[in-house]
């Protein structure tokens, strides 16, 4: 597609600005296509303050995106991968995905709070420490490791949430650490959160790029940006999620980590109240991601995973 431009969506927020314009930013072959950024408002930016769980989880921020690719207004969608759905509408594919960012989650302390390990600063929090998280995985999880604590939605951009926190609405916050760092935000990170006593939620710290299947054009030139070990990380969480017969507002982590050749999956499937839990770790040679991610659902499930997933949903 030599010298064309392409529309490649977004949405409006800091965030997802800045993860479009890495990708827009990344070296195209010469005379190759040059993008054009085209800001769709999603219905999750529009009702930027109700409850996730109540206005349909994290796939509002990217259905009006998805329905402009399939209506063909835009090219291309960048997406935060843990907002998608883990089986994409028909036509639509994720065709490249972005080098990792720290895939952990991050304790976020009031302003001019010192930065420490993750034992030091959950002592400073005292024992009932009030946390800003909306987020049912991490509530589940972290339940264990700050049973004292209370959790309430904090929603809006980075920038509110961390304004709201100085401001004395909570204690602390547990936020995206990919998202903290992106936007320069990586001094306000207390604390990262281990992966032992939190397991990050399918996709985190990964951008992908969507686009029409048809599209073979725009793939080839996608091929130039795609990160290997990246995309099968993504691909076993993603198969995970979809075996389950689940979506991104369910208490579930999933983790995969590339060494060498081989790939380990980590993932937790936990009641709402994190009283109970079904953990496993498996690993698979790198090439067979998606199975991998198949394999360890049906590892949860033999061990009583689907009881604890639908008794989330109620």
């Amino acid at each position: 597609m030599p010298n064309t431009v392409v529309r490649l969506g977004t949405r409006g927020s800091q965030l997802a600005r800045r993860q479009a314009q890495t990708v827009a930013a990344r070296p195209a072959p010469a005379g190759g296509p040059r993008a054009e950024l085209v800001v769709v408002r999603t219905t999750g930016d529009r009702l930027s303050e109700a409850p996730l769980s109540e206005i349909g989880g994290k796939r509002i921020f990217v259905k009006e995106l998805e329905d402009a690719l399939i209506w063909r207004e835009i090219d291309l969608a960048v997406h935060s991968s843990k907002d998608m759905s883990a089986v994409l509408p028909d036509g639509l594919t994720v065709a490249a995905v972005l080098p990792r960012e720290d895939p952990r989650d991050a304790l976020v302390l009031p302003h001019g709070s010192p930065a420490g390990d993750w034992s030091d600063v959950v002592r400073r929090l005292g024992v009932r420490p009030r946390i800003g998280t909306g987020s049912v995985r991490r509530i589940a999880q972290l339940r264990r490791a700050l049973p004292g604590a209370t959790f309430s939605e904090i929603r809006g951009n980075l920038d509110t949430r961390l304004r709201k926190l100085d401001e004395g609405s909570h204690d602390a916050l547990v936020l995206a650490a990919a998202g903290l760092r992106r936007l320069d935000f990586a001094s306000r990170i207390s604390a990262a959160v281990p992966a032992n006593v939190c397991v990050p939620a399918p996709g985190q710290g990964i951008v992908a790029v969507e686009i029409r299947t048809d599209d073979q054009d725009l793939a080839a030139a996608l091929a130039r940006i795609d990160d290997e070990q990246a995309h099968r990380e993504l691909d076993a969480e993603r198969a995970l999620v979809a075996a389950l017969g689940g979506g991104c507002q369910m208490p579930l982590g999933g983790f995969a980590t590339t060494n060498g050749d081989e790939l380990m999956l980590d993932a937790i499937v936990l009641s709402a109240d994190g009283g109970r839990s079904i953990r496993q770790v498996l690993t698979s040679p790198a090439i067979d991601a998606r199975a991998l991610g198949e394999r360890m659902a049906a590892a949860l499930l033999a061990e009583g995973a689907g009881a604890l997933l639908q008794e989330s949903t109620k």
